[in-house]
């Protein structure tokens, strides 16, 4: 696997954090065997706090270790809370060990989904435990074409006042690596720089590649 501290399982076919199949997690997870963290995504998810906390408690009942909620289809910070409790209460009920990610988007400004700055907050009065940015729209467009050096420090900072974990993604690479230590981001999530021929669609992941990032960081 390359050296990487957390295998996050996607489906690139339903969106940018869309939720893959529970025998496809199950697989991973027995192939991770507790050896690597298995992160799943449970999909750029409506304003359907009920039928996203069953679509969680699947990818717990699937072998994950994090859970991680994209924040598309909710329009506020009321919303945003009201799905992410559910998502909390039903993973602590099943599994408290479990580690939930509330995950918003840098380009929110161009799909009209909650806004990026408050997910820190969202996350905190959610009780969740990870605070994260993503982009939606996948056009070569990257994490830092939306938000400033001075953005993404302001992110850190006010997730970690909160006692929360931060991840960065987004056409992240290689290249960002100074910047996501400079200002103490604690995860960083990649798909298209460590898969063959750069292409996060049709190439494959590359344990060299992996591992090229990870002696990087």
């Amino acid at each position: 696997m390359g050296g990487a501290d957390i295998l996050d399982v996607k489906n690139p076919k339903e969106g940018s954090l869309g939720a893959n199949f529970p025998w496809i997690i199950k697989e991973i997870s027995e192939f991770a065997n507790n050896e690597i963290i298995v992160s799943t995504t449970i999909g750029d998810v409506p304003y359907k706090p009920g039928t996203v906390a069953l679509a969680a408690l699947g990818s717990a009942v699937s072998g994950s270790d994090y859970v991680k909620v994209g924040l598309y289809g909710p329009k506020t910070y009321e919303e945003s809370v009201e799905v992410m409790d559910a998502v909390v209460r039903t993973i602590q009920d099943y599994d408290d060990s479990i580690t939930v990610v509330s995950c918003g988007y840098a380009d929110s400004y161009r799909v009209g989904c909650v806004d990026a700055k408050i997910i820190p907050r969202i996350a905190y009065d959610s009780n969740s435990d990870v605070a994260m940015l993503d982009t939606y729209i996948k056009d070569g467009q990257r994490l830092t074409d939306h938000k400033s050096k001075e953005e993404l420090k302001s992110f850190v900072d006010e997730a970690h006042d909160y006692g929360l974990k931060v991840a960065l993604a987004g056409s992240v690479n290689k290249n960002d690596i100074p910047l996501f230590e400079e200002i103490n981001c604690d995860i960083m999530g990649v798909r298209g720089c460590v898969c063959t021929d750069g292409d996060r669609n049709k190439g494959t992941i590359s344990h060299q590649l992996v591992q090229e990032l990870k002696d990087n960081i």
